[in-house]
């Protein structure tokens, strides 16, 4: 999924969304860092996408908070 389209996809969602989103993402991130210490990853390129969507989900959420 390009960013704006993921961007566009989270600002369409509730907080709670976001905040099941975000557990989701952080399991995905310390899955990956485990399979990179184990050297079991192919893509390491899915760490670094993965702690910006983090980042991105956090954004949204705060942006949120602060219309409210």
């Amino acid at each position: 999924m390009k960013k704006k389209e993921y961007i566009n996809d989270l600002t369409g969602k509730t907080v709670d969304e976001l905040k099941t989103e975000l557990v989701a993402a952080k399991k995905e991130l310390f899955n990956l860092r485990f399979q990179n210490a184990t050297n079991q990853l192919d893509n390491t390129s899915r760490i670094k996408e993965v702690r910006r969507n983090i980042a991105r989900i956090n954004t949204v959420i705060t942006a949120a908070g602060k219309e409210a």
